[in-house]
């Protein structure tokens, strides 16, 4: 069955996450209306992440099953057609053949997040891209010791909801640094896969070390498997960005 490659770039702000949902905006959603009104049926499609209601991407993948017994179409001409029909909040950046059986999930070997704060005086224009409610100052060296301690594999489990549908709470983490964008202070982070709110959480824990409200010592220690109420808050969606995903290198 063919199968087409879709890059996608959204604006969260006005969806309620990824998934498809009755009665709900999803990224999922418009997008399946879109490709329904180019291909004439609705595709199955599959995502390298399922972000949650508010986070935005600008380098999420789709992988698009061509319905069988339909022409798969010229990839160029259905993004154009695509981003005719898309609402101005979603845009498919590219789109191109993909090898059989691709599947933008299961073929995906990490993802990478950014979590953006305003480490400066508000900004109206960066105010649905950035956080900026940190309160007193950040003991930056804490932040970037707490990053160097979630490198690797650990136990995610106190970072993510106690109601969750997951069943294996170990995730490895490739890269994990705060860096300096102007005014920005920006978490950029790389794992093999996450967990539903993981990033967030991670994030409101080590703000909690970088205002002195908790150690970095205790953060290290949520990393072996302690429960979600040891950790921190979860840091609001809106300052998180899906900004990449790497699949193995072709043959």
């Amino acid at each position: 069955m063919p199968v087409l490659r879709l890059d996608v770039e959204y604006d969260g702000a006005g969806f309620a996450g990824w998934a498809e949902q009755p009665s709900e905006r999803t990224i999922e959603g418009v997008l399946r209306d879109a490709l329904e009104g180019v291909m004439g049926r609705r595709p199955e499609v599959r995502v390298a992440g399922r972000t949650d209601a508010g986070v935005h991407a600008t380098a999420q993948v789709v992988s698009v099953a061509v319905p069988a017994g339909a022409r798969a179409p010229d990839a160029e001409r259905l993004r154009r057609s695509l981003n005719g029909l898309l609402p101005d909040d979603v845009a498919v950046r590219a789109a191109a053949p993909a090898p059989d059986g691709f599947d933008a999930r299961a073929d995906a070997m990490s993802r990478a997040y950014e979590y953006r704060i305003l480490a400066g005086p508000p900004s109206p224009l960066r105010r649905t891209r950035t956080f900026g409610q940190v309160g007193r100052p950040l003991d930056r060296a804490a932040l970037d010791t707490c990053a160097a301690a979630t490198v690797g594999r650990h136990d995610f489990t106190a970072f993510t909801p106690t109601d969750t549908h997951h069943v294996f709470f170990d995730r490895t983490v490739l890269h994990c640094a705060w860096g300096d964008v102007g005014d920005e202070l920006v978490l950029r982070i790389e794992a093999n896969a996450f967990l539903r709110h993981m990033v967030r959480v991670v994030v409101g824990t080590m703000l909690d070390v970088a205002r002195g409200a908790r150690t970095v010592e205790s953060y290290v220690a949520l990393l072996d498997g302690a429960p979600r109420s040891a950790a921190g808050p979860t840091a609001p969606p809106h300052a998180l960005t899906l900004v990449g995903v790497r699949y193995p290198a072709p043959d």
